[in-house]
């Protein structure tokens, strides 16, 4: 039986590629929106980010994530994102890698 193929999607914060469960999917849901999608199937532009509180602190003086989706970014969602970010990586590393 051949091995099954791991989806890689390209991380926006450091540019490099990663098994897509162990990354985070950020959505354009309408013009004015970007939203955290735990689900990857939520509909609209999309770009993914790794398990690393440290890049999305960086991406925020940077602006990376305004620059993907061409949009101003409330403040408020990069700190809900690093606090989303911050959950997902300290449970992985209790629980281990999933899936």
């Amino acid at each position: 039986m051949k091995p099954r193929k791991v989806p890689m999607r390209k991380d926006l914060l450091t540019g490099t590629m990663q098994p897509k469960k162990s990354m985070v999917r950020i959505v354009k849901v309408d013009d004015q929106t970007v939203a955290i999608d735990p689900t990857g199937k939520q509909s609209g532009r999309g770009a993914y980010v790794a398990l690393n509180p440290e890049a999305v602190k960086a991406a925020q003086a940077k602006h990376v994530i305004e620059g993907a989706f061409s949009m101003k970014i409330d403040p408020a969602f990069y700190d809900e994102l690093f606090a989303y970010v911050d959950h997902q990586k300290a449970r992985q590393e209790l629980f281990g890698q999933q899936g």
